[in-house]
């Protein structure tokens, strides 16, 4: 099933309320939907209301994909492509997960593409891993990096399960959540990302130190 949301027009150019009414479709779309496409106008470029759109998706855990339409009326060049796509990459660099598909509605190139992209991103968000293999890429990323320390605090990473799904959701267990900076974070999920994909879905690390209220 595909929902198409009313576009959402730069502010301006219609009144508040309907601009208000319709990121709320949105939302209710975002809150329905299994795959989100960001669909973006390669005439006009990534703009505010496409950010704001790929931000809802991505906080709400879906998988997602950044489709760039009208391929066909650009004037290309070797490094059009490249250009273009750091260009959403810098936009939207919370969403660097999401693959990028350059189509044309108007001529259907690469939309026989779309359908696979979109089975493919569902699949990666219904990704399962075991404790086992969680903790030996766990043991493996803090053996590489040392956890961060403070003041002579050293943050100790115990285990990690992952709950859930859609979105993978990881629950880390250590000796003190402020110690786990945002960076290092990061880098876990980037680990996470090189050994089991997850490629068009966001990942939700929940931080907790054993000894926590159910953990």
């Amino acid at each position: 099933t595909f929902i198409d949301t009313a576009g959402i027009r730069r502010a301006g150019k219609i009144s508040d309320n309907i601009e208000k009414y319709s990121v709320l479709r949105a939302k209710m779309a975002v809150e329905r939907a299994d795959v989100c496409l960001i669909m973006i106008d390669a005439n006009e470029g990534i703009t505010e209301q496409d950010e704001r759109i790929a931000g809802i998706a991505h906080n709400a855990g879906k998988a997602s994909i950044v489709v760039v339409n009208k391929w066909d009326t650009v004037e290309k060049d070797n490094s059009t492509v490249k250009e273009f796509t750091n260009k959403i990459n810098i936009a939207l660099s919370y969403m660097t997960y999401a693959p990028i598909l350059f189509v044309s509605a108007k001529t259907g190139q690469r939309i026989d593409k779309l359908f696979e992209l979109i089975k493919y991103v569902n699949d990666q968000s219904t990704i399962r891993v075991s404790t086992g293999m969680l903790n030996d890429v766990l043991n493996d990323a803090t053996t590489r990096v040392q956890p961060p320390s403070d003041k002579g605090r050293r943050l100790k990473v115990y285990y990690m399960t992952q709950p859930s799904v859609k979105p993978p959701t990881f629950v880390i267990f250590c000796n003190n959540a402020e110690l786990f900076h945002y960076s290092y974070q990061r880098y876990i999920e980037n680990c996470l990302r090189n050994v089991f994909g997850f490629n068009g879905t966001p990942i939700r690390l929940v931080i907790r130190e054993r000894g926590d209220d159910n953990g």
